[in-house]
């Protein structure tokens, strides 16, 4: 088994990396054959690999498997490999269906980490933890920047989350209420880094009832956002992710006092929205910054002010409610929207060391067994065609 760790060549660049120079030194001390290819703007300068006695090389060809983090130009993929990546194609998206067709055409077998499932179906490897932190704490520096009542750097300014929290107890933060949605690993970490900011957890009974003198968030699962079509009781969260089509939106109860609202769920295209377009013109609604970090692009979105993925470059553009349109970021009258899609990238040293944690824990026992079942589950592709688990992308592979 010879690995490969390819560098990241997608634009906007991308510093993070599947396995920090301590992963790589301890898969050779087992005696695994791994080469990094050399890279510009990996958080791990190549010295860090070199210094260690981790080999480098450009031409990755010998190599049997090789293991990036986000999707591989159609140019530089090498046929007959084993590739792992996030390709953004399970959900049939449309920007990478030529991706997916090279991937096939070029006997290429796919494992994408997003699809990496244990026995219980949950995931074994996710990037979704940091996702959160940095939605959180630029939900934090946007509302900074829009009200000019407290100051954060950004966070792919700082060295690590270390020196995140100690810029956190340094700072006061006004009254500010914060809605929180989803229970997974997104939410778990912006909650983690509101919790280390100072702000404190409440009921969303206690929430929507109440006024404070300090800042508080509240973390809805689906029980508060959302009610059956049918008027039955809402008694089973389970069913609602089991059937999302049969839910309308109950997250009015929110609108009148969040100042911020960070959304952390995991959204399906047949789930309800959380308000309209016009419920955002209307009187009621107060949020004044939206840091969507699940982040799909309106319509088909669980936010409709969410019209693209901002940058890291630039975080921040302004919605109009009244027109509905983008405008400038941090207006009077507009809703302030933080939607990258790269998030963890603001944090990559971090990310990068607990991702390869997650890989060599999960993934690198799979991958040393004769047949894996977790890892077949998770084959979008091989042998040029689509594995047995995604045979539903079979007109989106050719482009119907």
């Amino acid at each position: 088994m010879k690995i490969g760790i390819i560098r990241e060549e997608k634009n906007p660049p991308d510093s993070r990396v599947t396995l920090s120079p301590r992963h790589c030194i301890a898969l050779i001390e087992q005696g695994i054959d791994l080469v990094v290819q050399p890279s510009a703007v990996r958080c791990f300068p190549d010295a860090d690999y070199l210094q260690n006695g981790v080999p480098m090389a450009e031409d990755l060809s010998d190599r049997d498997i090789l293991i990036g983090v986000k999707e591989v130009p159609i140019d530089s993929l090498l046929a007959d490999k084993t590739y792992f990546f996030f390709s953004h194609t399970y959900k049939s998206q449309v920007y990478n269906q030529k991706l997916l067709r090279a991937i096939v055409d070029k006997n290429i077998r796919l494992i994408d980490y997003e699809v990496l499932t244990n026995e219980n179906n949950a995931r074994v490897i996710a990037f979704g933890k940091f996702a959160g932190m940095v939605g959180a704490h630029n939900a934090l520096w946007t509302y900074g920047k829009r009200t000019a009542e407290f100051e954060l750097p950004r966070m792919k300014d700082l060295f690590d989350y270390q020196a995140a929290k100690e810029v956190y107890g340094k700072t006061k933060f006004p009254n500010i209420k914060i809605v929180l949605t989803g229970t997974g690993r997104v939410a778990k970490g912006a909650a983690m880094v509101l919790n280390d900011m100072g702000f404190t957890k409440v009921r969303p009974i206690d929430y929507v009832k109440n006024e404070f003198d300090k800042p508080v968030y509240t973390q809805l699962n689906s029980f508060f956002y959302a009610k059956r079509k049918d008027g039955e009781v809402f008694d089973e969260v389970l069913d609602f992710y089991k059937n999302p089509q049969d839910y309308d939106s109950d997250f009015d109860h929110f609108l009148p006092m969040s100042d911020i609202m960070i959304n952390g769920i995991y959204w399906t295209n047949t789930g309800p929205a959380f308000f309209t377009a016009d419920q955002m013109a209307s009187p009621n609604f107060k949020i004044k910054v939206i840091a969507d970090v699940t982040c799909d692009i309106a319509p088909v979105s669980s936010i409709p002010s969410t019209l693209r993925a901002s940058t890291i470059a630039e975080p921040v553009f302004g919605y109009d409610p009244k027109t509905k349109s983008e405008v400038a970021a941090f207006g009077t009258d507009t809703i302030d929207m933080m939607t990258v899609d790269n998030l963890p990238n603001e944090l990559p040293r971090d990310a990068s060391e607990a991702f390869g944690d997650m890989f060599i824990a999960h993934v690198l026992p799979e991958l040393q067994k004769e047949n894996s079942e977790m890892l077949n589950k998770a084959t979008i592709a091989q042998n040029k065609t689509l594995g047995p688990d995604f045979e539903y992308l079979r007109d989106y592979l050719e482009g119907k």
